[in-house]
């Protein structure tokens, strides 16, 4: 029951109090405003030991008057806010979203056309006909890159609409003239997840059903490669070019040509073991003169679909990997991480300076990790495993050293 301490509300707000009190025995009441940020803050205990469905009813008996019940927890206490439902937010025209992927297309298209293993004439560039030709001859990488991407980003929407949570559809980013063609895609969600069951199983959705794709294709483009000496020494205006390995990609590799690779011309008086120690977190030394995979233009795309998905992985702020981590352990807990994700990221920037850029994001936009609606509900072991599982598909996927480019 409340203390002595419990302050007086208005009148407006007693309906709201017994609709609370069915739930939750209130030890204090405050009202607020604009500044504090919701209408009445109620500090107490439920009385359910079931927290999902007592946010449920609670929502449900609110919504008619027009509020919506955050959970909170401060200390052995719990805490009910409750705030002013907000306009339904609108989805966004989705011509934009068309016309995004359009472009997106085209640009991946060129990209894939220029890594066609077929001989490029120059004819080509001087006729529509040709250039048509030209472009069409990326179509094997273009499939391949965006039907990741798009199975990336509906895990996240299809889950999200599952759960109830209003989302976009996929935003694609033209990226011309790069690696990929693109940067990728993303979506945007309209309103806050329930609860951190429901979080994490939308922030894990789309690196699953990514991945669900990228392994096929990956596996069907090292069967289209071939295995062929790297240069010794590059001629003069030559590009070398090496994509990093990951766990999964060695593997990959391994399963496919019965090799580690790339594999030195000779490992001289370092072990084997030693060498891929080193060369799996440096790419040091260049394994010149030896033996690579000649990518197929689909294996490339496949590999560039671990690649995206480890970047969404990395444990840290509003990517998929930070989300997924504080679900797992809790906010304050996700930010006590931080610092060492920061750490490890400039460590490796020594060899990828990559990975300086992307430690400089997440410190300036990932400090901050989404909070669900309802903070009290835990999850269950069964999301623990999910979210465990997640971490260790980051770690089999991380490429520590991604791309080596030598002129």
């Amino acid at each position: 029951m409340p203390d002595e301490t419990m302050e007086i509300l208005p009148v407006d707000t007693q309906d709201i109090t017994q609709i609370v009190n069915q739930h939750f025995n209130i030890l204090s009441v405050t009202t607020g405003g604009a500044q504090q940020g919701y209408f009445v803050r109620y500090e107490g205990l439920l009385r359910a030991a079931d927290s999902e469905t007592a946010y449920d009813q609670l929502s449900t008996a609110l919504d008619p008057l027009g509020f919506f019940p955050l959970f909170r927890k401060n200390k052995d206490n719990q805490v009910i806010l409750v705030l002013h439902k907000r306009p339904e937010a609108k989805l966004g025209p989705i011509w934009v979203n068309i016309l995004l992927f359009v472009l997106t297309f085209i640009s991946v298209l060129f990209t894939g056309a220029q890594f066609s293993t077929l001989e490029v004439d120059a004819q080509m560039f001087t006729s529509l006909n040709g250039l048509v030709r030209f472009l069409l001859q990326g179509w094997p990488f273009t499939v391949s890159l965006l039907g990741i991407l798009t199975a990336h980003e509906f895990g996240h929407y299809l889950v999200g609409r599952a759960r109830g949570v209003k989302v976009t559809l996929p935003y694609f980013i033209p990226f011309p003239f790069s690696v990929f063609g693109t940067m990728g895609a993303f979506i945007s969600m309209k309103a806050v997840p329930k609860n951190r069951k429901h979080m994490l199983e939308i922030g894990i959705a789309g690196p699953l059903a990514g991945l669900l794709v990228t392994i096929p294709v990956l596996m069907i483009g090292l069967n289209l490669s071939t295995v062929g000496e790297i240069a010794a020494v590059l001629p003069e205006g030559a590009a070398l070019f090496l994509e990093g390995n990951s766990l999964l990609y060695l593997f990959a590799k391994y399963i496919t040509f019965g090799k580690l690779l790339p594999q030195p011309a000779t490992f001289g008086v370092v072990s084997p073991v030693f060498f891929w120690l080193k060369y799996f977190f440096t790419s040091q030394p260049l394994p010149l003169g030896g033996l690579d995979v000649q990518i197929h233009p689909v294996a490339w795309a496949g590999w560039a679909g671990l690649f995206v998905t480890a970047l969404n992985l990395i444990p840290a702020g509003q990517l998929d990997g930070g989300h997924i981590l504080s679900m797992l352990l809790g906010k304050e807990r996700a930010q006590k991480t931080l610092p060492f994700v920061l750490g490890a990221l400039l460590v490796m920037g020594f060899a990828w300076r990559g990975w300086w850029l992307w430690a400089g994001l997440i410190f300036f936009t990932g400090r901050r990790y989404a909070e669900p609606l309802d903070q009290i509900t835990r999850i269950d072991r069964k999301h623990q495993i999910l979210g465990i599982i997640a971490l260790v598909i980051f770690l089999l996927i991380f490429i520590p050293v991604p791309l080596i480019i030598l002129q």
